[in-house]
């Protein structure tokens, strides 16, 4: 369901469900936590789809049918579910979703915990629990929100309709349009890749912020990071960092 690859510094999460157009059952929702938690020392992650023509479907829809007779399993799915999107947002690293065809329902959620996005030519977007008589996670709305605007994230609560790779780009839901979002992923992510990790970890802390940033800041002077790259700057010469 979850398949995890490595290509040097850059690893891959994939959804890998074609019987069900990546649709997530608990199990998946927990694979794809596990995933994302066991990463390790990647410099960028790239979350994309293994099926042509989907990113995800969301959650498995019939899973629901349990959940409407089984009260006890709604918190199962809910924590599952958080964990897996809280996961991927708490990675350290850069994360690059590719969405190369259909992201609905909690697919949307996903790629939000993501930092990048990238619409492919074929991707279409839509927030369709008012359809099914569902909410939304408080935590999903609220990205929601952030990112595109309350208004624009209500006209896409309360409508449910699809949203195509130009609209999506047009209200910030996406900060890249591709004619092949996994490529343009994955020349993205090298180049990520290429620059200081520790530097690239910083921005990113600082971009959620929290606590410690200042003194991160004047640290980062001391570091040999900031050596090698003042090294190279002098010598005119393209930077490594291991």
């Amino acid at each position: 369901m979850i398949h995890v690859t490595r290509d040097g510094p850059v690893a891959t999460i994939a959804l890998a469900r074609p019987e069900a157009k990546n649709a997530l059952p608990i199990a998946a929702w927990q694979a794809l936590a596990a995933a994302a938690r066991d990463i390790g020392d990647a410099r960028a992650v790239i979350l994309k789809s293994d099926v042509p023509g989907i990113f995800s479907a969301g959650a498995d829809v019939r899973e629901f049918e349990t959940l409407a007779t089984d009260p006890a399993l709604r918190s199962v799915f809910r924590t599952a579910m958080r964990d897996a999107i809280e996961a991927i947002a708490a990675l350290p690293m850069p994360v690059i979703a590719a969405i190369d065809g259909g992201c609905f329902g909690a697919a949307v959620a996903l790629i939000l915990a993501a930092d990048i996005r990238i619409a492919g030519a074929h991707a279409e977007f839509a927030t369709t629990p008012a359809r099914l008589g569902l909410g939304y996670p408080q935590q999903d709305i609220a990205r929601l929100a952030a990112q595109v605007g309350k208004g624009m994230a209500s006209l896409m609560l309360f409508t449910g309709d699809r949203l195509m790779p130009d609209e999506a780009k047009r209200i910030g839901l996406v900060e890249l349009q591709a004619k092949n979002a996994g490529e343009t992923a994955a020349a993205l992510a090298a180049a990520i890749a290429g620059n200081a990790p520790q530097a690239v970890r910083l921005l990113k802390r600082t971009l959620l912020g929290g606590e410690g940033l200042d003194q991160a800041f004047d640290d980062a002077f001391g570091e040999t990071e900031f050596a090698e790259g003042l090294a190279s700057f002098r010598e005119r010469r393209r930077p490594v960092y291991r």
